[in-house]
């Protein structure tokens, strides 16, 4: 079985390491695998530091499509994926997420008749403005397989009347998390940055929602300037986001850091020492649960709703000018749960590749 990867933003590269290392066993041999990158996320400390990294396979084909608005970014990458699956021939396509990447190799898949391999589906935040929602939902209609990480998203796919080709498998995220944990050196990380562990919040903004309204996004910068004064904020800057904030004239002060985009190790270093998470990442606020670190999710809802039960992450909508008084409320609380077992046993994609192989 010839199986194609598409990838193209950090979070699938994660997700990719964790199929890619599982291809490396001997029950798995009859899978081949080829990548295609599509480009969308291009700067190498967000880009091809994670292959090295996480030893993923180096790309078959790099469309190299960079940024873009959606409707543009999604069909270069349409444009080059149908000429790659018709000189690659796979027998699957295997997609992650909900990026333009994802929605992109969904539609070639379904218009050049290939079954098509969600991995990640089943995920809603009941938001159909936002551009992740509307291809979450095509990608998982068009998808012959779809490979949930929870009973949530199983259930979320009942509701929409889909029950074939539905598999429970856990997070592969997971995985990669729990292969990494042994050889994350948060003490290295913290003193990098001249951080004590605990005493900092740690943040990261990237959504269209949030970097496209000048309003959410100065009021989201404006409470971690706030906060500054009391405690470090370190965030890795996402290029796009610093653009926006350029174009606003908003720049960092005192105890605000912002940092290049940093390697894998080193932002789970980060994230495992910090007091809190302040996000509007799907993939960080899971994380963050693995790493047992409080998360404030900066946005009005989240498609990993259960882990907003046990309290262990928490929406902050910019809209409630309250950002830095749940961040605060956060970091001073002293007890909670511990996490449940919520994403698998760590073997989500040896779980996934049985399915493809039976």
């Amino acid at each position: 079985m010839h199986v194609l990867t598409v990838i193209g933003a950090r979070p699938q590269f994660i997700k990719a390491a964790a199929i890619s290392r599982a291809l490396g066993l001997k029950a798995y041999c009859a899978i081949r695998q080829s990548i295609v990158h599509t480009g969308q996320h291009y700067d190498t400390n967000m880009s091809s530091a994670f292959f090295k990294e996480l030893e993923i396979p180096e790309p078959n084909i790099n469309l190299a499509v960079g940024s873009g608005s959606h409707g543009v970014q999604t069909g270069a990458m349409m444009s080059g994926l149908e000429d790659a699956v018709q000189h690659l021939s796979p027998d699957l396509i295997l997609i992650y997420g909900d990026t333009n990447s994802t929605l992109a190799a969904a539609l070639v898949a379904a218009k050049a008749g290939i079954p098509l391999a969600h991995v990640e589906a089943g995920l809603r935040s009941f938001r159909v403005a936002m551009p992740e929602e509307v291809n979450r939902i095509v990608s998982d209609r068009l998808s012959d397989y779809l490979f949930c990480p929870t009973q949530t998203a199983v259930d979320n796919l009942q509701a929409e009347g889909r029950s074939d080709g539905v598999h429970l498998i856990g997070d592969v995220m997971y995985d990669v998390f729990l292969h990494n944990r042994a050889r994350i050196n948060s003490q290295a990380s913290c003193e990098k940055y001249g951080l004590t562990e605990k005493a900092y919040v740690l943040a990261s903004v990237h959504r269209a929602e949030n970097t496209d309204s000048n309003d959410r996004l100065l009021t989201i910068f404006n409470a971690f300037q706030s906060l500054a004064t009391e405690l470090p904020v370190i965030i890795p800057i996402h290029p796009r986001t610093r653009s926006a904030l350029d174009s606003v004239g908003f720049f960092p002060d005192g105890d605000l850091t912002f940092i290049p985009p940093v390697p894998y190790g080193e932002m789970l270093g980060l994230l495992c020492s910090a007091g809190v998470l302040a996000t509007d990442s799907g993939g960080m606020q899971k994380e963050a649960y693995f790493a047992e670190t409080p998360c404030i999710t900066l946005r009005d809802e989240t498609e990993w709703q259960e882990t907003l039960v046990d309290g262990w992450n928490k929406l902050a909508p910019p809209e409630s000018g309250a950002i830095a008084e749940i961040i605060l409320d956060a970091l001073n609380r002293s007890k909670r749960p511990q996490p449940r077992p919520l994403y698998g046993d760590g073997k989500a994609a040896e779980e996934i590749l049985s399915v493809l192989i039976r």
